[in-house]
Order: C-alpha cells, then structure tokens, then sequence
C-alpha cells in the first residue's frame, strides 16, 4: 500500500482490484493504521525548527537590532523613529526622526554608524 495515497484513492483503486468496499470501512481502517494524511502543511512550525539559534554578543557593537516606532502628536500629525540599540549594552545607538522614514534615509544612517 502506499502511504502518500489519500483513503478515498485507496478505495478506488480497492474497486478496481474487485473488491466491494465500503470508503467508510476503508477510512476506518486507514486511521487506525496512522495512514490519514495531513491537510495542511505546518509552515509556521516547520520554519521555525529549521532555525538557527542566535549567537549571543559577547562585546560592545558586535550586534546591533533596529526598529521602527511611530506616534502621533496632540494634533494628530503622526511621526516615525527608527531606533538602533547595542544588543550587548542595551544602549541606543541612534535615533532618526521623521515625518516619514524612507529606505534611502535607513541607509545613510547605517552608511554613518559604521
């Protein structure tokens, strides 16, 4: 039998041999030998397991994460900081500031903190 057919290809193929199955019996039959199949595939999960744990930093500037942040002021003109902060110290790097934040802007920031 192959696992990778589904219970209702099983059945048919059980009819073509002349059996008179039922697809009922043969789902039953399926389950209890752990042949049912999975209807989706776990995309989440699977990528995660794949994952390579992350190093911690171990001195000052040797890993840096970024992150954006938007509020609005009391007359709803909203604005956007993009944060960089030390991994290591948990200290913050930089702060650019904007009414909009675009990636030409990101770059000459990252361009300067080098």
């Amino acid at each position: 039998m192959r696992v990778r057919y589904g219970y209702r290809r099983i059945c048919v193929l059980l009819r073509r041999e002349g059996w008179t199955v039922n697809y009922k019996r043969v789902y039953r039959i399926y389950c209890e030998e752990g042949l049912n199949l999975r209807r989706k595939r776990p995309r989440r999960r699977v990528s995660a397991a794949h994952r390579a744990e992350r190093t911690k930093a171990t001195a000052v500037n040797e890993c840096w994460s970024m992150d954006f942040v938007s509020d609005a002021l009391f007359n709803g003109q909203r604005f956007r900081a993009l944060t960089i902060v030390d991994n290591f110290s948990r200290e913050c790097v930089w702060i650019e500031v904007g009414q909009s934040i675009r990636g030409g802007e990101v770059v000459s920031v990252m361009d300067y903190l080098k």
